[in-house]
């Protein structure tokens, strides 16, 4: 078997509809994007949802939107992709990074400690799927004593009067935080990635969750966000074409980050069938669960806890009492068996260009444990019951290898 780590979910139903848009004669942002966020809407509760052309364009819009700048910090985990610390440095502020829980996800306590009058914003990361602890993130921003330290430098922050809470939500569309709240809807704001590899793709986009506290607006903060996206030009391409329609403004300093319905179109076709291919990956993943909940090596990835359910999107495997280096050569084990793996994710700290930024691994000692025995197995709808077992076993087989080299290194040493 030639098993690939995660292709996109390409039917006739996505095809269709990409053709679709093709023929309409209009490809770029119009109707499929509109729907596609209505969609959106409809399984994550948000108030308003804006589809943009990356996570990473839609964080660092939000934040220049909240008015961060030189000197202001935002606090982020240090095991997360890049992206999360890219964003705010694009934006002009510093990310502060802090160390993660066993289940992969920020520490809520590791976010008090690094709370100071310079913090504007937290970034939590729904690691694979799994839902941070939103509830006390919540309640930590809307303390007294931590609303007290909060110094606004813009009329934004002012307006909200504390830090902002922009859960990084990648990895979580569909995921349930408690009392089956959806992620989407449980911070102030959040962003999915739709990119190539997730649960739903447009290729590459993003969607920005609106759930702004009064006296926002969300529905005129969403008007004032797509316009910002399209260079804060007063007019669409859409409204432009129209005859005599040519004429338009630039009101202030935006982005070009909006998305295109030819994108839109292929993420439209999956939302309309998401339920099925959300069940498609819970089937793989609680097949996973069934052959490495028996073995006393395997560290499952949480999936159902505490009133949370996960999105499903990664399956984090984690491996008992090995090195990286153990590690490492259990997936070139996988690998010889053409199976790909992955790993989710080299910490930013151990990342050269944090590196040379002072970050250090030392001071994320979770955060390196979790990162150094985890393998990422492949999930995704396609994929048969025949080829889960035998990716199961190839794992099983893999680690026996490495182990049984290490016990019998270990014995001629001996």
């Amino acid at each position: 078997m030639n098993i690939p780590f995660s292709p996109p979910f390409i039917d006739d139903a996505v095809i269709n509809e990409v053709v679709d848009s093709l023929k309409s004669g209009w490809i770029t942002t119009g109707p499929k994007v509109k729907a596609l966020e209505e969609e959106i809407k409809k399984i994550s509760k948000a108030s308003e949802v804006l589809c943009v052309n990356s996570w990473t364009s839609g964080a660092i819009m939000m934040l220049k939107w909240l008015g961060v700048q030189e000197g202001d910090e935002v606090i982020v985990p240090a095991y997360t992709y890049s992206a999360t610390a890219l964003a705010v440095i694009h934006a002009g502020a510093k990310p502060i990074m802090v160390d993660t829980c066993e289940d992969f996800n920020i520490s809520v306590e590791a976010i008090k400690n690094a709370i100071t009058n310079k913090t504007k914003a937290i970034i939590p990361v729904d690691i694979a799927g799994f839902p941070c602890n939103y509830e006390e993130i919540m309640k930590l921003v809307s303390d007294e004593k931590i609303k007290s330290l909060f110094i606004a430098s813009s009329e934004v922050q002012k307006k909200i009067g504390r830090i902002l809470v922009i859960n990084d939500a990648a990895h979580s569309l569909g995921a349930l935080y408690k009392q089956g709240v959806p992620t989407g809807s449980e911070t102030d704001v959040a962003i999915f990635s739709l990119h190539a590899v997730k649960n739903v793709t447009t290729a590459e986009g993003g969607a920005i969750c609106l759930n702004l506290p009064a006296p926002f607006d969300n529905k005129e903060l969403y008007t004032s966000l797509r316009q910002m996206s399209l260079n804060c030009q007063t007019k669409d391409a859409f409204s432009k074409s129209k005859a005599g329609g040519w004429r338009y403004d630039i009101i202030g300093l935006g982005m070009k980050i909006n998305m295109a319905d030819v994108n839109a179109a292929i993420g439209l076709a999956q939302m309309r069938q998401y339920p099925f291919l959300l069940a498609e990956r819970k089937r793989i993943f609680n097949r996973y669960n069934g052959a490495f909940n028996q073995l006393s090596w395997a560290i499952v990835p949480p999936s159902i806890y505490n009133e949370k359910e996960t999105s499903y999107h990664l399956y984090a495997l984690r491996i008992k009492d090995i090195t990286e280096m153990q590690r490492d050569a259990i997936i070139d084990e996988i690998a010889k068996k053409r199976v790909s793996v992955n790993v989710h994710f080299i910490p930013m700290p151990m990342l050269t260009f944090f590196k040379d930024l002072g970050y250090d691994i030392r001071d994320y000692p979770q955060a390196y444990k979790n990162y150094a025995c985890e393998i990422s197995l492949p999930i995704y709808p396609q994929l048969t019951d025949e080829e889960v077992s035998f990716i199961i076993d190839v794992v099983k087989e893999a680690y026996e290898v490495v182990i049984n080299v290490v016990k019998d290194v270990f014995e001629a040493l001996n």
